[in-house]
């Protein structure tokens, strides 16, 4: 029983000095990133700033002046205000609240769904495999945009719903990733060790095989957050993402598209907060990729 215990103690610990040592030497790579940093640091600040946004936003979120209306960039009001003479700073602070909730909270859906998927498909194989990929195949093979509109249609335009609804959209990908990942380690040494000492599937699918795709699936996620942004952006575009009182990017840019030949501010501000996420999270994302490349790590 004692040497049981010391072979499970010994896999474990090669296991975390392995981890621990990718992780470091993925840092370093990352940090000589400068793009990839300055990134991070915008993506950080951004949603420091949404977190803050009820203390340090400079006006009410609903708090209009009639009598100014829509007015130009000043002292006052830094970005100008909307037709209603609502402060647009404010109201891209509190939008990028929404915005940001909506591809961090849509994309956790999609992880939980598609790292489970993906693990149990890939390490089990054979019909299990088979059969859950061929639904992954007939899902992708839906108009999805199509699917969100009728959700949000029939089930009114509740922003839990929009979540789930993007959430259940961009989980497919991720499922492919995360099984063509764990066939590729399910017969290595570490797992035929992991079955030497009695542990069952799930431990070994919870405690070896799923930690050992997170390289992968932080970059994606990465990638996966501006898809879904843009998504939100597009529905609200549409009239079909989030609904007024509340705010969105997507909706400000709707907005501003109505009134940009006589008020383009209304539209710049909005677009340049969206675009600057949207690149951070891009740089951040290539910085990633190339630090956990496997190949990168033998140079």
């Amino acid at each position: 029983m004692d040497k049981l215990n010391n072979i499970t103690s010994q896999v474990e610990a090669s296991s975390e000095l392995k981890s621990s040592s990718l992780w470091r030497d993925a840092w370093i790579r990352l940090s000589k990133n400068r793009l990839a940093i300055a990134g991070l640091i915008v993506l950080l600040t951004l949603i420091m700033i949404s977190l803050l946004t009820p203390i340090i936003a400079p006006y009410g979120y609903e708090e209009q002046n009639l009598a100014i209306g829509a007015t130009a960039p000043s002292e006052e009001h830094l970005l100008g205000t909307d037709i209603f003479g609502r402060d647009m700073l404010t109201r891209i602070m509190y939008g990028g609240r929404v915005s940001l909730m909506v591809g961090f909270v849509a994309t956790s859906v999609a992880l939980v769904i598609g790292i489970s998927w993906g693990a149990i498909a890939g390490f089990f194989g054979g019909r299990l495999d088979a059969v859950m990929m061929r639904i992954v195949d007939a899902l992708y093979a839906l108009p999805f945009m199509i699917f969100i509109i009728l959700l949000m249609v029939v089930f009114g335009r509740n922003i839990l719903l929009l979540f789930l609804a993007i959430g259940a959209v961009e989980w497919l990908t991720m499922a492919r990733i995360v099984r063509s990942q764990v066939m590729s380690i399910r017969n290595q040494e570490f797992i035929e060790a992991a079955y030497s000492i009695g542990l069952t599937r799930w431990v070994i699918i919870k405690k070896h095989i799923i930690p050992n795709t997170i390289g992968p699936v932080i970059v994606y996620t990465t990638l996966t957050i501006p898809s879904v942004m843009l998504l939100e952006a597009f529905l609200s575009f549409l009239g079909l993402g989030i609904q007024p009182p509340q705010s969105s990017w997507g909706l400000l840019i709707n907005y501003g598209v109505e009134t940009m030949e006589e008020y383009p501010w209304l539209l710049i501000f909005p677009g340049m907060a969206l675009s600057l996420t949207l690149f951070s999270l891009n740089f951040l994302g290539d910085g990633l990729r190339d630090a956990l490349d496997p190949r990168a790590s033998k140079d």
